[in-house]
């Protein structure tokens, strides 16, 4: 990479507005142009030979990336105080994948906390397994003592996700990241539900940062990609794993994903205001036990996340009062405004029946009884309370 432009702003805001966008990318234009190619060619073979090594911001091979992939890939990078650098991978999956694939070698051992998403509780179980890495599960409430205690000579890495999925408990991050900082172990973050902008992970100790940013970075549910960010001593091994892989995004995806990045901070501060709104009125609804949302009190973490966090988005779950899973269903399938599918993030809402305990092995969920995950999308949260207040009322 060249030399890193300057710019007169340094809050997050600004960045996302004016991270990526070099003069040279842009050629005249408010966005770097979609560029497109396999075969890059050169005037002589000096030329062509000076790409190699690849890297960024040198034209060498379309599966290096152009400036399209580039531009997004330093916007990423400047929200995050002291990283090396971004890689952008084909999913949120494969970012996690090649994160740990960077992180980790045979005979070495992950701690993996006991809410992660459940793909990547999967690859960690099935993969990583065949690779010969041990994984050992912790609880997503344990304490920094608790962790010291689990580690051994062979750990090499720990995995966080904070909040966690499905329960969205919040973790000592900056305590745990000076914990392995310490005995030399690798940290790695799912930072897909605050992002950079409500959680700078490096700036809290984190190696890598992995982002889905088929979620809020894109912002449209039309885009399937994924990134990792990384501090200085984890750069090397992060760069060299993507690109022995071959991973390549299309300029297209990162085009579209640069595109929601710049509504990033008016997108998801709307999440934010229309989920607390909707998560404080349903608490006070008789069928429903409990919410899980950190910015609420009485959510794991919470204190943790006033902390450390300077906003929330628009997921969380609800667990509903002596319900079954054909109440929960019922409850989802009634709902009108919100759509029923994987994946969060996008302007629209969602909602579908989750079950968190049949993924733990090591620790219990907050709360149990039937629960559902709703994602908070930018339609007016009158219109979403009045219907959740008709779906309650399917439930009895």
């Amino acid at each position: 990479m060249t030399d890193e432009p300057k710019r007169p702003g340094t809050r997050p805001d600004t960045k996302i507005v004016h991270g990526g966008r070099r003069d040279e990318w842009l050629q005249g234009l408010v966005n770097v142009p979609v560029a497109r190619t396999s075969t890059v060619l050169f005037e002589t073979v000096a030329e062509m030979e000076a790409g190699y090594p690849p890297r960024d911001g040198v034209l060498s091979y379309g599966r290096n990336g152009t400036s399209t992939q580039w531009s997004l890939a330093e916007a990423l990078t400047e929200l995050e105080p002291g990283a090396a650098g971004t890689r952008l991978l084909p999913s949120g999956a494969a970012a996690v994948a090649f994160a740990l694939m960077s992180a980790l070698e045979p005979g070495d051992e992950l701690l993996m906390v006991d809410s992660v998403y459940g793909p990547s509780r999967t690859f960690c179980d099935q993969w990583l397994k065949r690779y010969g890495v041990t994984t050992r599960y912790y609880d997503p409430l344990a304490s920094v003592d608790d962790i010291d205690t689990l580690l051994s000579e062979q750990t090499r890495a720990i995995f966080m996700e904070s909040p966690g999925s499905l329960t969205f408990e919040v973790q000592d991050v900056p305590g745990i990241c000076a914990l392995a900082r310490s005995r030399g172990i690798i940290t790695l973050l799912d930072n897909t539900w605050a992002t950079s902008l409500f959680f700078p992970a490096l700036a809290h100790g984190v190696d890598l940062s992995i982002v889905a940013c088929t979620k809020y970075i894109s912002g449209h549910a039309d885009v399937m990609l994924g990134s990792v960010t990384a501090t200085e001593r984890a750069w090397d091994k992060l760069s060299k794993a993507a690109q022995l892989y071959g991973q390549h995004v299309s300029p297209d995806d990162a085009f579209l994903a640069a595109r929601g990045l710049r509504t990033l901070g008016v997108r998801l501060r709307r999440h934010e205001d229309s989920a607390i709104k909707i998560a404080r009125w349903l608490q006070d609804q008789l069928p429903v036990a409990t919410v899980l949302h950190p910015a609420l009190k009485d959510c794991p973490g919470h204190t943790l996340w006033k902390r450390d966090f300077t906003g929330s988005s628009g997921l969380f779950s609800i667990v509903l009062k002596d319900a079954d899973d054909a109440a929960a269903n019922r409850f989802v399938e009634s709902l009108e405004l919100f759509g029923i599918g994987y994946s969060w993030g996008g302007f629209e809402s969602l909602a579908i029946p989750v079950h968190p305990d049949r993924l733990r092995t090591v620790s219990g969920v907050p709360a149990n009884g039937a629960t559902i995950r709703l994602h908070i999308g930018l339609e007016d949260s009158d219109d979403l309370i009045a219907d959740l207040d008709q779906g309650l009322k399917q439930v009895g």
